[in-house]
C-alpha cells in the first residue's frame, strides 16, 4: 500500500525534473530523469495493476 504512494510521488519528482531539464536544455540531465520517469512510472503502473489503489481504513 505504501509502496504505491512512494512511486508515485517519484514519478511525480521525476515529471518535474524531465519539464525542469528541458526548460534548462540539459541533456545529460533530461536523460537521466526521463530514465527515472520510465523506471518509476513503470513501476508505479504495475504496482497499480497487481495491487491496486491504497484502501482507507
Amino acid at each position: 500500500m505504501g509502496l504505491v504512494i512512494i512511486f508515485g510521488l517519484v514519478t511525480l519528482l521525476a515529471v518535474y525534473a524531465v519539464y525542469r531539464t528541458i526548460k534548462d536544455k540539459n541533456l545529460l540531465g533530461f536523460a537521466f530523469a526521463f530514465g527515472t520517469l520510465a523506471v518509476f512510472g513503470w513501476f508505479t503502473v504495475m504496482t497499480i495493476i497487481e495491487s491496486g489503489y491504497p484502501t482507507v481504513h
